[in-house]
């Protein structure tokens, strides 16, 4: 064998070893060798000879001397190893075991059929179909398994009569078992099932037969085809591959699927039985009903003959499902009228709402509802959407700017735009605290904005709903309004992970002509007059015009949002686009609304295909089909990253992903990427500064499932060196403890949040010590007075202290001397203050001097 240059995964004998030493001219790699892979390695290594020694006719003319060849390895290993392998001795050199038939209720010719109706492709060895076998079919093979399997587990994106009925006889025939059982699980993909055949292999044995559908059709993004057949003696096979149950795909197409064997491929079975149980307990999956799949496959078959036309038909899904059911714990357990529910962009926040206020609608006589946004738009789905789930067309009134309810006297159902609600105020206060009965807030991250407090000062409603994706403000504003806690949540994230939202590719671009890092840092951000000169420049516009056909797959049949920075450089991006060749345009939140159609419009048909916008589409309007995003300016607020990003990240048919180029200059040591790229990580990762570095570093690997963040050099460099010196001060380090329930699953302790970004402890005492930041950032309430804030801001003067005897010492002047002068109350502090000193010690000091820290003063 010629050792040619390349990649190796060899074991290294004798032949070999001889042939590498004559490699003078080049450099020869090797690895150590895991000790849980050698047996498998060393098994396939000896079976390849044992295999070319057996085949060779000139050793062994006949089979006895192959069985022979057999048991004399066999006895070579018990002789010298002691294993106690007499019973693995061939015995019989004629005959194969090919069945064990229990007899109860069969014929003699019926239990024949059973073992001999068994696939031509054998047990043993694995199989390629590829549509062209001319001597082996699929779908005879299919069958043949069908008829000697105990249990089968079928997973397919849809199912047509023409492939249901080529196993008719087969099925039957299985289904008589005592102990058979089917699962199979589909989806209402496409439209492409038929009811019919779904229906057809409920009836063949309903008690035997179980079935699971995604019935919401754009959560649906499963193309998993398998046939999975399991045997209680163990020879269990499963064809993994292209085909769907249709008689195309499974006699005529060119299809590609694999037929794999547990004697060849057990770790492979076992992968594909687990995931099977995997999809089958996931909420996405619920019980067939043949109503409702009816329903589902007429809706998308309607959705494909009148594309754009909104339905309004409304089921609730498992995960919002799951969201009600933790405000009925929250309202009968923990007796909380006032929830906030955290759910990314494009989970239904309003659905949930709708559902929500339809159970106390059709419990309660007196069920006025006001719903406050502050977009006429938003006001406009959410009444729809009510209206849809309380099934009656005629529900609710709309006030915003010009258009008033047809009845100034009746606002009992009311959605309003906080501005109208602002503007007529004396009309609400003669209504009284409790005219409202159910008030839902939405995009409620305003809610603590003074416009909105008007609401809450006016009424005490039964029920507050607060609705948003991003409840974390850039000023570090608490939500007070929903006792500054989240009821239920489901992050973007998690909803990815969970097949909810489209999965993206973000490709960092770096930008080598624009350098932010000097640019005047203001209480808001960048300075918004020097970032627009930097930002509108000839040479990053060509950067990203011609960025545009290098990462996107058609640049010129997109629908991409350009977030920019002001309405010149909006204007003046979408001029450099059009000149370039692509078809743009620009909008801003001071466009009318005619304006705005039109565009919008335009934008759906491709007539444009990038929309560069200035403080609009961030929130509460649904555009599924965006498949683009570029991010044209830094974006120093969280929330509104997420906003935009989550404009794209809507399922839409025909849309496997969302593509993001964002275009990455040097920034300001103020500007933060760390937390947009944390925010992308499932909360359950727990990622670390460090770790967060490392993944930029490399590669993320911790994304939810389908995600990808690709860098190039230029981009990682200036994003490892914001996160490096990025800083932390007084206004960033309150804002990442409020954020630091969705960033972590650890308890928020001094420790945890040190560890979690790295931080030395002196980061934190030079601005507030522990238990003052808690308070600032709103997660601890004590009273203050001279003495509390001279301790608050000398506790940093302790922190280098190593010594037990000092310790104990301020322990004593806090514990009693500070209790001789001061009252009770403020001795409580004092024992705050006394655990946020040692709560460090912990790592600093009490390794060491092994001191005790009480828990409750945590």
């Amino acid at each position: 064998m010629e050792l040619k240059s390349g990649i190796y995964e060899s074991l290294i004998y004798e032949a070999l070893k001889k042939k590498l030493d004559t490699l003078s001219d080049r450099y020869v790699f090797t690895d150590s060798i895991d000790s849980g892979e050698a047996p498998k390695m060393l098994t396939n290594y000896i079976a390849k000879i044992i295999n070319s020694l057996l085949s060779d006719e000139s050793l062994f003319e006949t089979l006895d001397g192959r069985f022979k060849f057999v048991n004399d390895i066999l006895n070579y290993i018990d002789k010298n190893w002691q294993c106690n392998i007499d019973d693995s001795l061939l015995t019989n050199q004629k005959e194969l075991l090919s069945g064990i038939v229990d007899m109860a209720g069969l014929t003699e010719e019926q239990a024949k059929q059973r073992v001999t109706m068994r696939p031509l492709s054998g047990y043993t060895v694995s199989n390629l179909f590829t549509g062209s076998n001319t001597d082996l079919s699929i779908d005879g093979e299919i069958e043949r398994d069908i008829q000697t399997a105990d249990e089968i587990y079928w997973i397919v994106a849809f199912v047509r009569f023409s492939g249901v009925r080529i196993f008719e006889n087969s099925l039957r025939e299985f289904l008589s078992k005592p102990n058979a059982k089917l699962k199979l699980i589909t989806t209402t993909y496409m439209g492409a099932s038929e009811p019919k055949a779904v229906d057809f292999l409920k009836r063949l044995a309903p008690n035997k037969v179980e079935i699971k559908v995604s019935y919401n059709c754009d959560l649906d993004r499963l193309h998993a085809k398998s046939y999975i057949f399991v045997r209680e003696s163990g020879m269990n096979t499963a064809y993994i591959g292209s085909s769907n149950i249709s008689r195309s795909a499974l006699t005529k197409g060119l299809e590609w699927n694999m037929r794999i064997t547990n004697q060849e491929n057990p770790h492979i079975i076992q992968k594909a039985l687990a995931t099977f149980d995997t999809y089958w307990n996931s909420d996405n999956f619920e019980d067939y009903d043949y109503e409702r799949f009816v329903t589902a496959i007429s809706e998308r078959n309607d959705t494909k003959r009148n594309v754009g036309r909104v339905l309004q038909k409304y089921h609730v899904l498992p995960h919002q499902k799951a969201i009600l059911d933790k405000l009925t714990v929250e309202r009968e357990i923990h007796h909380s009228n006032k929830n906030l529910i955290v759910a990314a962009t494009g989970t239904g926040k309003t659905v949930i709402a709708a559902f929500d206020y339809k159970r106390f609608f059709d419990n309660n006589q007196r069920n006025r509802l006001l719903f406050v946004a502050h977009r006429k738009e938003i006001l406009e789905q959410s009444i729809n959407t009510f209206s849809s789930v309380l099934n009656n067309n005629t529900f609710g009134e709309i006030w915003v700017g010009d258009h008033r309810p047809s009845s100034s006297g009746d606002l009992s159902h009311l959605f309003i735009s906080i501005q109208s609600f602002n503007s007529n105020l004396d009309i609400f206060r003669k209504c009284g605290a409790d005219y409202y009965d159910y008030i839902v807030v939405d995009e409620a991250h305003h809610s603590e904005a003074v416009s909105y407090q008007k609401v809450f000062d006016l009424f005490t409603p039964k029920i507050l709903i607060g609705l948003t994706a991003t409840p974390e403000r850039a000023d570090g504003v608490n939500l007070s309004n929903f006792n500054q806690r989240i009821a239920a949540e489901l992050r973007l994230p998690e909803a990815i992970d969970n097949m909810l939202l489209s999965p993206f590719q973000y490709f960092c671009i770096g930008d080598r002509f624009t350098n932010l890092s000097n640019v005047t840092w203001t209480q808001g951000g960048y300075d918004e007059n020097e970032l627009v000169r930097k930002l509108n420049t000839r040479d990053r516009l060509r950067l990203i015009t011609e960025s545009l056909p290098r990462y996107l797959s058609d640049e010129h049949n997109c629908r991409a949002l350009c977030f920019c920075a002001r309405l010149d450089h909006a204007r003046d991006t979408a001029a450099g686009l059009c000149l370039a060749g692509y078809k743009a345009a620009m909008l801003s939140g001071g466009d009318s609304l005619e304006q705005r159609e039109k565009i919008l419009s335009q934008f759906r048909t491709k007539k444009i295909n990038y929309l560069c916008v200035v403080d609009i589409y961030n929130e509460g309007v649904d555009i599924p089909e965006i498949d683009t995003v570029l991010f044209l300016r830094p974006t120093k607020s969280l929330t509104i990253f997420l906003q935009q990003l989550g404009r794209g990240l809507r399922l839409a048919p025909d849309k496997e992903c969302l593509t993001v180029l964002d275009f990455v200059a040097q920034a300001h040591v103020n500007y933060s990427y760390e937390s947009r790229f944390r925010a992308l990580i499932p909360k359950s990762k727990n990622v670390t500064t460090t770790a967060l570095k490392g993944a930029v570093a490399k590669s993320f690997t911790m994304l939810p499932r389908g995600c990808t963040i690709t860098m190039d050099k230029l981009a990682r460099e200036y994003i490892i060196s914001n996160i490096k010196s990025a800083i932390f001060n007084l206004r960033r380090l309150v804002q990442e403890v409020r954020q630091f329930r969705v960033n972590c699953n650890k308890p928020l302790n001094l420790t945890n949040f040190l560890a979690q970004y790295d931080l030395d402890i002196r980061v934190i005492y030079k601005t507030r010590c522990w238990n003052a930041l808690l308070r600032e950032a709103g997660m601890l309430s004590y009273s203050t007075d001279d003495f509390t804030k001279v301790f608050e801001k000398n506790m940093y003067r302790l922190i280098h202290v190593n010594s037990v005897s000092y310790l104990d010492f301020i322990n004593k002047l806090i514990g009693n001397g500070f209790e001789y002068k001061h009252n009770a109350k403020n001795n409580t502090f004092a024992l705050m203050l006394y655990y946020d000193l040692f709560a460090k010690s912990i790592d600093n000091y009490a390794k060491v001097s092994q001191v005790n820290i009480h828990s409750s003063c945590d």
